[in-house]
């Protein structure tokens, strides 16, 4: 896999996270839930830049 399509794959997951993160505190009102999906969203890019 190339650098750009690596780089892509993380702005990719990056777009949801700011989002996603926005909608989770609205849900939750802490910032505890955010951090855990924040977390899953690392762990879900790191795994698709690493196995390809």
């Amino acid at each position: 896999m190339t650098v750009s399509r690596k780089i892509g794959i993380m702005i990719l997951c990056g777009v949801p996270a700011i989002i996603g993160g926005g909608i989770v505190y609205a849900l939750f009102h802490n910032y505890t839930p955010v951090m855990i999906y924040e977390g899953l969203l690392y762990i879900t890019a790191l795994g698709f830049v690493i196995t390809n």
